[in-house]
């Protein structure tokens, strides 16, 4: 099977910024921007973790299209991984299957974390087919939702 990850280019942030503007996935995501829609933003924000080398960050490529990325970053002295899928590839298995080979080739660090809001099943099936466990939880502030929730916290 042909990899489904590679490098983050500055040319993939267009098709990143159009999947984070989807309301059901903001919603489920609920941990996102406070302004989605703010274009400016989220390219600054992008080419901070591009500049960062702590961060390792991969485009998820179907078909010669650009799917969504992967990544982990620190996080209180932790790594932890996230993902985002543009919804058109959702429900494929295709989360799983590049979470799982980031996890193989990305990033081996042990143990690694993730987060999901709790009500967001996919996303915790997605971690936990890929062999994390729900080690805690906490709450914050979702700008997604404009509340506070809950989230697990999931680790490999």
């Amino acid at each position: 099977m042909d990899s489904l990850l590679r490098p983050v280019t500055k040319d993939d942030l267009t098709i990143f910024f159009e999947h984070q503007l989807d309301r059901e996935a903001i919603h489920m995501a609920a941990f996102t921007a406070k302004d989605p829609t703010d274009r400016v933003a989220f390219i600054a924000h992008w080419e901070r973790i591009l500049a960062e080398s702590a961060i390792i960050s991969r485009t998820i490529v179907v078909d010669d299209q650009i799917a969504g990325h992967v990544m982990s970053y620190e996080e209180n002295g932790h790594p932890e991984v996230t993902y985002w899928l543009g919804r058109e590839y959702w429900g494929k298995g295709l989360a799983t299957r590049a979470l799982s080979e980031f996890l193989l080739h990305g990033n081996q660090i042990r143990p690694i974390y993730a987060r999901a809001a709790k009500d967001n099943a996919a996303s915790i099936r997605v971690l936990e087919k890929c062999g994390f466990a729900i080690v805690g939880e906490s709450r914050g502030f979702a700008n997604g939702r404009g509340a506070e929730i809950e989230e697990w916290l999931l680790q490999l």
